[in-house]
């Protein structure tokens, strides 16, 4: 049966909001632990995914009381900011899927300079010392230093670089995709009248 009813629409609204609720706190858990135990000592990082998975968690949480109260102000604006939601990750995602060699390198380049923390990581976890070149000359916290074995970060990091992207962009799509699902249901099921209220009230 095509999902039309009232019902229907309330239960695929209410399933698709706690499914973002996972995803948000799944998002907060990985973060936490990641700056835990030390696999990540970039404040921005964590502090950036942790923000992203706190505003999803309250979008979520807006959209599972109206899709259960009804309440059409609550859904008004959660429509609105998945419609937002969806047009930022949709261009995101598909920006990420459409880059080039040469732009790929020149963003990683602008990250890598942003922050010293995020070099030491970097450096230290894919055991690799200075962006396009090794200069021995400087500090660098990877192992291969000592050696004096270190390649540049560059290489090592464009050899996964359009994988990344791919996988990054295709999950993109797909949220972006079940974000705009999601504003068509909130939108039919705003315009529905619940069966259990006075059929000559309208909602």
């Amino acid at each position: 049966m095509v999902c039309g009813g009232f019902t229907c629409s309330k239960n695929s609204l209410c399933a698709l909001n706690i499914l973002y609720i996972m995803v948000s706190l799944l998002m907060i858990g990985i973060a936490a632990w990641g700056k835990w135990f030390g696999l990540v000592s970039s404040f921005q990082v964590v502090g950036g995914v942790i923000g992203v998975g706190i505003f999803l968690f309250l979008v979520a949480v807006v959209g599972l009381i109206g899709a259960l109260k009804h309440h059409q102000v609550l859904l008004f604006f959660y429509m609105i900011i998945l419609f937002m939601v969806f047009v930022v990750q949709f261009s995101v995602s598909s920006a990420c899927l459409a880059l080039n060699k040469e732009q790929q390198n020149h963003l990683l380049e602008v990250g890598w300079n942003t922050s010293d923390t995020t070099q030491r990581d970097v450096e230290n976890s894919l055991d690799c010392c200075g962006f396009s070149s090794v200069n021995y000359n400087k500090t660098c916290s990877a192992p291969c230093f000592h050696n004096l074995s270190c390649k540049s970060c560059a290489s090592k990091i464009q050899e996964h670089t359009g994988e990344v992207l791919r996988f990054v962009g295709g999950i993109g799509l797909f949220f972006s995709f079940s974000e705009i699902l999601g504003v068509w249901l909130t939108y039919r099921y705003r315009n529905q009248k619940d069966p259990r209220a006075n059929p000559s009230a309208f909602l």
